[in-house]
């Protein structure tokens, strides 16, 4: 599936750091988010943009835009990702790809999601997408631009 910018997010349920269970539907009641795929946990590239949006989390926070990342990685994995990068946001486990197929981000061949980040409104609308393999800022970057 290819979303575009306009087209309503599709509604979904992944376990989440924390113990909890994150479902779209429910999150955007407090309003718009960030929801950004990325590859996997520990690599340089998904670390630096870990690290960018945590770096970031506070005046993303004030624009009233909240930040969740999303990996095929296990939870387990998560918890210890985002313990040593002291990440203020939740990750999302998406083990067997389906989330990451909705939104049309699955590298079947290597059954890990693509880095795309995808800005959500309360309304359910994809607001930004930023596809970019090999420059974890620019997703930062847009998430600046849609907060401020």
């Amino acid at each position: 599936m290819k979303l575009n910018i306009g087209d309503e997010a599709p509604d979904f349920e992944l376990p989440s750091t924390g113990g909890g269970t994150f479902n779209l539907n429910e999150s955007l009641k407090d309003g718009k988010l960030v929801l950004y795929f990325y590859p996997k946990d520990f690599t340089s590239g998904c670390t630096r943009e870990a690290c960018g949006f945590r770096d970031e989390f506070a005046d993303l926070r004030k624009s009233e835009l909240r930040v969740f990342g999303v990996s095929t990685d296990t939870i387990e994995s998560h918890e210890k990702f985002k313990a040593e990068h002291k990440l203020p946001f939740e990750l999302l486990s998406d083990r067997d790809g389906t989330v990451s197929g909705l939104y049309g981000v699955y590298n079947k061949l290597f059954r890990i999601s693509n880095r795309v980040t995808f800005i959500i409104s309360r309304e359910k609308k994809i607001i930004s997408i930023t596809k970019n393999m090999f420059s974890p800022k620019a997703h930062i970057d847009a998430a600046k631009g849609v907060s401020g």
